[in-house]
C-alpha cells in the first residue's frame, strides 16, 4: 500500500486515487520516462529523463557534468512524475470531454550509487528490462565508461497514483442528445525492429517478452 502524506494526498478527483504499490510499479515500468523537477537561481525546471525501477527504488543516470544530475546528487528534495495516456473521452457536451490516463507522482531525495560494480549491474538491469537477453551479446560498459556515468537512486516511499478510466460522464440532461459518445483509445505499439544496414544479415533478436500485448505482432 502507498504511503499517505500531505504531499501525496489526492484532493482533485480523489475517486481516481489508487493506493496499491503494484500500480505504481506498473506505471513506472511501462513509462520508463520521468519528468524531474529542480529549482535553481534561474527558476524551476522540469526535465524528462529515462528512469527505471528495481524493487522499490527508481534510478536515473547521466553524465557527471550534467547540471540536473549534479543538483540531484546534493540530496535536494525533488518530484518525479510518470504519465501514460490511454485515450480521449468524447462526451455529449464540451465540458465533459476528458482523458483516460495513468499517472504517478513520487517525492523524495536521490542519492548516488558510487560503486562501479553496482552501477554496472543496475545499468544492465535497465538494458534487460527493455531488451531481454541483450546483455549476453553486447560489449558491456568498461571502467572508464562507468566512472564517467553518474547513477542516482530514490526510494519509492512517498508517492501517489491516479488512474482515470471511468468512461463518459455526461449530465443527465444531455443523455438524449443525438451525439455519438464514447472513448477514443490510444495504444502504444512496440516494434517491429529496424536494423542498421550492417545488421541486416544477422538474426533478429526477440524482445517480445518485455512488452506483452504491446508487441507489434500480438
Amino acid at each position: 500500500m502507498l504511503s499517505t502524506t500531505k504531499r501525496t494526498q489526492v484532493k482533485k478527483a480523489a475517486h481516481k486515487a489508487v493506493i496499491e504499490q503494484e500500480k505504481l510499479h506498473q506505471i513506472i515500468d511501462e513509462s520508463l520516462i520521468a519528468h524531474i523537477a529542480i529549482s535553481s537561481d534561474s527558476g524551476p525546471t522540469v526535465i524528462p529523463m529515462l528512469a527505471w525501477r528495481v524493487d522499490n527504488d527508481v534510478f536515473i543516470h547521466g553524465a557527471n557534468n550534467s547540471r540536473l544530475m549534479r543538483s540531484l546528487k546534493q540530496g535536494k528534495q525533488t518530484c518525479l512524475t510518470f504519465t501514460l495516456f490511454d485515450g480521449w473521452v468524447l462526451a455529449r457536451s464540451a465540458f465533459h470531454h476528458s482523458a483516460h490516463y495513468r499517472s504517478a507522482v513520487v517525492f523524495g531525495r536521490f542519492e548516488a550509487v558510487e560503486d562501479n560494480t553496482e552501477k554496472d549491474q543496475l545499468l544492465n538491469h535497465f538494458i534487460e528490462q527493455i531488451a531481454p537477453g541483450r546483455t549476453e551479446h553486447i560489449r558491456l560498459s568498461n571502467q572508464k565508461e562507468l566512472s564517467a556515468t553518474m547513477l542516482l537512486k530514490m526510494p519509492l516511499t512517498e508517492a501517489s497514483v491516479k488512474i482515470s478510466n471511468f468512461g463518459v460522464n455526461d449530465d443527465q440532461a444531455d443523455l438524449d442528445l443525438p451525439v455519438w459518445a464514447g472513448v477514443l483509445p490510444y495504444r502504444t505499439v512496440v516494434g517491429p525492429l529496424e536494423p542498421v544496414e550492417a545488421s541486416t544479415h544477422l538474426a533478429e533478436p526477440d524482445y517480445a517478452s518485455a512488452y506483452g500485448e504491446r508487441w507489434h505482432n500480438r
